[in-house]
């Protein structure tokens, strides 16, 4: 066995034996328990994988090659997420088309990932951009259709004029684009929606069965945005018209002294006679188009609107004329379009009155506040008792909420913040929408035999603000299928879908990849799903996982899914940074190409370092001189085997090394499922330490050390269980079991406290007597002190814990 470990040898040599015994490959068994782990597929970038990639990789591949170890049918697949603005957006950079640039970056990609030794199934490898693929995205957006949860309609959407395409609400991070940093504008476009909000109650209570980040839940949560509140009539003075709110704090009711209408609200129309300023009104209304929303409800922005002169409205719970104003602050499209203005009780309905000098009513003030006369008004947003709200002061706010609601007629009602998902995209690379439009017929969908509607290359694929599919002569060829009629009065859907779609149901698709009848089989789909373990960025919090739940129940009622949650439990990996601890990016220079580490360190070394520069949630900063304590492990492990190898195998075998083996195989089992593997790694590095100053150790506690780190340093493992004699593959041998009696530790630490206070700890056997403990204990130096002198009272021991000596002068 030669002294030097040569990475490079060892994992060339086994990944091509797994790569050629289809050691990976894995088939459904129904007799055996399964166990899908996945990782959030990548986009293939031209820039190819930089050193933070391979964290949530190389996290999932530890998980999958622990459960192969512990008996399970194990499902870890790769694919990618091959479509949209990024891959669109370089080929126009480079002048080549998106179909050529896409392809050469996932063999990039696959050249770098195969090069870690990833336990892949790669039989079931995917790619969204791939027709085999798309075809059953379109497919699955038929269903939407056919159900009624695909719909298309004129509406007010986000536009970036740099991507010359539309985006949804989630796209648009304070008023720009996601991707490329652009200011967003509303514009009305004819668009696709899918119907999420149907599923708004169910994608929020759903949430309380995962074991998910509660980070992640809450972002989910406040995106769905669920209000509880009641829907309140106020009539318009003079007219049989009434403006409806909607209030989540019916209780201030007696503290509304104006309404505030969205721009868009269609009552400005129908009011428009009594309107005594309606030019200004109209320049108002003007304005406002150029703003998007998130502009518009920025707690940071200046309030501002306009009075409706010649309106008042009236307030149900006084009968008080109240004036009505318009403000873009107020959204159409969230409630009733119309609010109650509290001042008093609202921080921006309180900035708004300050400055166009509103008044202001107190109704509710602390349930610790003793007056019911408060002069000096101050904001108070919380709940609390009711004052200067007739029959109702005294009340505390939830009963009030109810009473008040019935006295003036209105309705409890649940609003929601989450809106329809917009999948319209103005842009080439992407699934095409698989409608016909037909002057005689109408809307009609693609017939699912006609599938997939190609991409066609006929096209300059740079952005217009129209989709490039307009220009396509070759797309355009189609024949209505209800009528038969084509040429120029029949043509096709020109845009495409959102990615998002795409990567909404690919985990469906990896439990049956290759199926050309179905999307997947729903026997493959029973068996493998849900996914045990989904880890991924946390920046995919709201879009990716929200719609993928959205999928999934949208599926199981259509009868294709018997489940309701695709990832039953999430974890997020952190950011891997630069060695100047700024993001990676080009432009600061500071990217560290995986292909140079794994050249020079091995893909073994990458995989224990990056497992062990802290808990996977956190954001690290990459250390190239700190990897090299990574491999100093590896060659220390190499060593130890060596030299026990040609010491003729020295089996006699302490008790602490006995111990340490049953130790360490207990904390790394438990620490993989806790996901806590820098840790695990420790304990590994202890043991490999103590075996290599004691020298001596049985076969089995080597075997054992082998299994157990195989997950996180597979090729190295893999080739000195061989070297020790071994003929099957270690990858499948079970995991160990640890023996209960030599886990336990001799002896324990216990604390010593002197009237609660703690003043010095000893170490004690496990199995020590009260009496000995207590003992002790009062023989410490630094206890003597504190109770020299006085009168002990009372003594208690915890057994295994604490002492606590109570004492008086």
């Amino acid at each position: 066995m030669d002294r030097y470990y040569d990475h490079k040898k060892i994992e060339t040599k086994w990944q091509q034996l797994w790569e050629k015994e289809s050691v990976f490959v894995v088939q459904e068994q129904t007799k055996q328990k399964k166990y899908y782990a996945l990782c959030m597929f990548p986009y293939p970038s031209a820039a190819g994988l930089h050193v933070g990639h391979p964290e949530s990789y190389t996290a999932v591949d530890i998980i999958a090659r622990y459960h192969r170890h512990l008996g399970y049918n194990v499902l870890n697949p790769i694919g990618w997420d091959a479509f949209g603005l990024p891959a669109e957006n370089y080929a126009i950079k480079v002048g080549v088309p998106p179909w050529e640039t896409t392809a050469k970056s996932i063999d990039n990609f696959r050249r770098q990932i195969k090069s870690f030794g990833f336990s892949y199934d790669w039989s079931r490898e995917i790619s969204t951009a791939d027709p085999n693929y798309y075809r059953w995205t379109q497919w699955l957006f038929l269903q939407m259709y056919k159900h009624g949860l695909a719909y298309k309609k004129k509406g007010k959407v986000n536009w970036c004029e740099h991507c010359q395409t539309v985006l949804a609400n989630e796209q648009v991070i304070n008023g720009q684009c996601e991707r490329c940093q652009n200011e967003v504008r509303q514009k009305d476009l004819e668009q696709w929606f899918f119907k999420i909000t149907d599923y708004a109650e169910e994608l929020l209570s759903g949430l309380d069965m995962l074991d998910w980040p509660e980070n992640i839940k809450l972002a989910q949560k406040n995106w769905i945005g669920k209000s509880v509140g009641a829907e309140i009539e106020f009539k318009i003075k003079n007219s049989v018209l009434s403006i409806k709110v909607f209030t989540t704090r019916p209780d201030t009711l007696y503290g509304a002294t104006y309404i505030v209408l969205a721009p868009e609200h269609e009552l400005i129309q129908s009011l428009e006679s009594k309107i005594e300023n309606k030019t200004e009104v109209n320049q108002y209304i003007t304005a406002t188009k150029k703003k998007s929303d998130l502009e518009r409800i920025s707690l940071n922005k200046e309030k501002t609107g306009v009075k409706l002169q010649g309106l008042k409205a009236i307030n149900p719970a006084n009968n008080k004329e109240i004036p009505v104003f318009i403000a873009d602050y107020v959204l159409n499209t969230y409630g009733t379009g119309a609010i109650m203005a509290v001042p008093a009780h609202d921080e921006r309905d309180w900035e708004f009155a300050k400055k166009y000098n509103l008044e202001i009513i107190q109704v509710i003030k602390p349930n610790s506040h003793k007056s019911t006369d408060l002069k000096n008004i101050q904001l108070y947003t919380a709940e609390g008792v009711l004052i200067n709200s007739g029959e109702f002061n005294g009340l505390d706010s939830e009963t009030a909420k109810q009473k008040i609601t019935k006295k003036v007629n209105g309705k409890i009602t649940t609003q929601y913040r989450l809106r329809d998902w917009l999948v319209s995209r103005q842009r080439y690379w992407g699934a095409p929408i698989p409608i016909i439009y037909c002057d005689d017929c109408g809307m009609m969908p693609v017939p699912e035999k006609d599938l997939p509607v190609l991409l066609p290359r006929d096209v300059d694929f740079k952005p217009t603000g129209q989709s490039p599919l307009v220009y396509s002569k070759i797309f355009h060829q189609v024949q209505c299928p209800k009528c038969g009629v084509s040429g120029q009065s029949v043509r096709r859907e020109v845009d495409t879908m959102d990615t998002f779609v795409c990567s909404s149901w690919y985990f469906l698709r990896y439990c049956d990849p290759h199926n050309e009848q179905q999307a997947f089989s729903q026997e493959k789909v029973a068996y493998w799903l849900p996914v045990d373990l989904y880890i991924g960025g946390a920046e995919h919090a709201v879009l990716h996982l929200l719609y993928a739940r959205f999928f999934t129940k949208a599926l199981r009622d259509f009868g294709w899914l018997k489940i309701s949650e695709p990832f039953l439990r999430l974890r997020n990996q952190g950011m891997i940074l630069g060695e100047d601890n700024q993001k990676m990016s080009k432009s600061r220079g500071n990217v560290i190409n995986p292909d140079e580490v794994v050249a020079e360190y091995g893909a073994d070394t990458m995989r224990i370092y990056e497992m062990f520069m802290g808990p996977l949630e956190d954001t690290k900063p990459w250390s190239t001189s700190s990897i090299i304590g990574s491999r100093r492990f590896l060659e220390k492990l190499w060593l130890v085997v060596l030299e026990w190898l040609e010491n003729n195998r020295p089996s006699v075998e302490s008790k602490e090394m006995k111990k340490l083996v049953q130790q360490t195989i207990k904390k790394v089992s438990e620490d993989i499922v806790a996901i806590k593997f820098n840790t695990a790694i420790s304990a590994l590095m202890i043991l490999v330490n103590f075996m290599a100053k004691e020298k001596s150790f049985s076969q089995e506690s080597l075997h054992n050390l082998l299994v157990i780190l195989n997950p996180f340093a597979p090729h190295i493992t893999e080739e000195l269980w061989q070297k020790i004699g071994n003929k099957d593959l270690l990858v499948t041998q079970p995991w160990p079991t640890w023996d209960k009696n030599l886990v336990q530790a001799d002896s324990v630490t216990v604390a010593i406290q002197v009237n609660g206070k703690l003043r010095g700890s000893i170490e004690v056997s496990i199995d020590a007597k009260q009496s000995e403990v207590l003992s002790l204990a009062r023989e410490q130096e630094s206890i003597k002190k504190y109770i020299s002198g006085k009168k002990v009272v009372k003594e208690i021991y915890v057994p295994g814990k604490i002492v606590n000596i109570v004492v008086i002068d």
